[in-house]
């Protein structure tokens, strides 16, 4: 019995080990096949200037701030309102609530909606209805926010992190121990000061996981920009949230799939991934210092 238990955990222990190997050989195959295509291309102009002759020279430097801008304003958008709704699930509402239950019902259904749907949503939704309503409301009929914008693209994004943001950072919340809870009451404070001074600080570092996996799908998703204010060039950086903006998600799907010549922009396909990879990475990286400079002044 013991040796089949043995063998049993052998398998079991080389199969993870397996798993784990082929997922970081293909992470490994995947950078180098970007970095040999791209490395040729990608130059300081490349980063700094705006594209030009029809996208095939030049830069993508409105790609990268557009990108950059997009998914700041998501973050602000979802971040708080999601570490809000976690707050209000594990601090307030009951276990038996049916309105906490009907939240968390509507979060695990987000999750699951495929993308191309939070595009339509939000083009029907933010554009169609909020942006004519704002229009008709504010500037006498003007079209001004009934069209796609870098507002709405980001609020449509900000919809689609939010069941990331919500589930890690309750779990973060859950992670806190409800002795602290019960000596900040004990000793005379409120439910919303325990939460404030108690609760929060504690779980500063699940929230600023929350971030960095909402930065991280977000900056790489196109689907829901499609039709709520990417745009596949422009001459100016966007100036104002009513401005549409260039992505670099949006500029490398079209870059393969609608340029009269494909296989001649493969080297600025290559470039405008790596370049969106390193995006990622360097917003994830500011994300984790930010989160390991709160774990240090919460330990202090």
């Amino acid at each position: 019995m013991n040796k089949r238990k043995r063998i049993t955990g052998g398998i079991i222990v080389g199969a993870s080990a397996f798993s784990a190997i082929a997922i970081i050989a293909i992470i490994v195959v995947i950078l180098v096949i970007v970095i040999i295509g791209g490395k040729d291309r990608l130059t300081w102009e490349f980063l700094t200037a705006f594209p030009e002759n029809g996208m095939t020279e030049g830069g993508i430097f409105p790609a990268i701030y557009g990108t950059a801008l997009m998914v700041i304003i998501m973050s602000v958008a979802a971040v708080p309102f999601g570490t809000l709704t976690a707050i209000y699930l594990t601090e307030y509402a009951s276990e038996k609530s049916i309105f906490a239950q009907s939240i968390r019902f509507a979060v695990r259904t987000l999750a699951t909606v495929p993308s191309i749907i939070f595009g339509l949503f939000g083009l029907g939704f933010f554009i169609k209805f909020v942006g004519g309503e704002m229009d008709s409301i504010f500037l006498g009929g003007e079209l001004r926010w009934a069209q796609p914008n870098i507002l709405w693209a980001s609020l449509t994004m900000s919809l689609l992190t939010l069941p990331v943001v919500i589930v890690s950072v309750e779990e973060a919340i859950r992670t806190v121990p409800r002795e602290l809870r019960e000596a900040s009451l004990a000793l005379g404070a409120t439910k919303w000061q325990t939460i404030k001074k108690i609760v929060i600080p504690g779980s500063l570092s699940g929230i600023m996981t929350g971030t960095i996996l909402a930065v991280s799908r977000g900056a790489g998703e196109v689907a829901p920009i499609l039709f709520t204010g990417a745009a596949y060039y422009l001459a100016t950086l966007p100036t104002s949230l009513s401005d549409q903006f260039m992505n670099l998600g949006y500029h490398i799907y079209i870059m393969s799939t609608q340029s009269a010549d494909v296989d001649g922009t493969m080297p600025i396909q290559y470039a405008t991934t790596l370049v969106l990879l390193l995006l990622t990475f360097l917003l994830n990286f500011i994300a984790i210092m930010i989160r390991a400079r709160i774990r240090r002044r919460v330990k202090a």
